[in-house]
C-alpha cells in the first residue's frame, strides 16, 4: 500500500485511495492532516460517508504493520 507520509500536511479536503485499488471497488481511502488521519470506504465516498480517525503516529505504525504482511 502506498501512501503519504502522515506526519506530512496535506490538503484536508483531500482523499487519496490505496494503490493497491482495483476496479472492484474493495478498498479504502484516507485524508491526512497534521492532526489527524480519517479513513473510509471507497465504496461509500460520499462526504457523508462514516469514517474511522486515527493520529498520524498511529496510522503510520499501522501502514508498517500491514507492509510486512
Amino acid at each position: 500500500m502506498t501512501t503519504a507520509p502522515a506526519t506530512k500536511t496535506r490538503d484536508p479536503d483531500k482523499w487519496f485511495k490505496s494503490s493497491y485499488s482495483n476496479a472492484g471497488g474493495s478498498c479504502v481511502e484516507v485524508r491526512m492532516t497534521c492532526k489527524n488521519v480519517a479513513i473510509r470506504d471507497s465504496k461509500d465516498s460520499e462526504s457523508h460517508s462514516p469514517t474511522i480517525s486515527s493520529s498520524p503516529p498511529a496510522w503510520s505504525a499501522f501502514v508498517q504493520v500491514i507492509k510486512t504482511l
